[in-house]
């Protein structure tokens, strides 16, 4: 069975990308949200909040913490990028480096936890 901390800790990171990315667009850039934007918005909340959970649940610690570290930067870049750049592609960019930083953050997270389990075992 699953501990509570584990889907408590999902649930939380999930609801906080899903509310940081509804500010994000709507709030910082003007938009209008249609349901579209909000369904993906949750899948993607979902989508993180699931990979933390599971990065706990599988007991690796550092991979879950340097994964957090890198998904709090990647929401800064996305910001840094809906505020300071001003051409017509700066939505695009901020959502791609939003999505491109997070999935290599999670990779690099998850192959230095195992590099140092595998320096451990030796």
């Amino acid at each position: 069975m699953l501990d509570s901390r584990y889907w408590k800790a999902g649930f939380f990171t999930a609801l906080t990308s899903f509310v940081l990315l509804i500010l994000g667009v709507r709030t910082v850039l003007g938009h209008d949200l249609v349901v579209n934007n909000y369904l993906t918005f949750a899948v993607f909340g979902l989508m993180v909040g699931i990979v933390s959970s599971l990065l706990l649940f599988y007991e690796l610690s550092i991979a879950f913490k340097m994964f957090m570290v890198v998904l709090v930067l990647a929401f800064a870049e996305m910001f840094r990028s809906f505020l300071m750049m001003d051409n017509e592609f700066s939505e695009a960019i901020g959502i791609l480096s939003l999505f491109i930083i997070s999935s290599f953050g999670l990779a690099i997270s998850v192959i230095v936890q195992f590099i140092v389990k595998l320096a451990r075992k030796n």
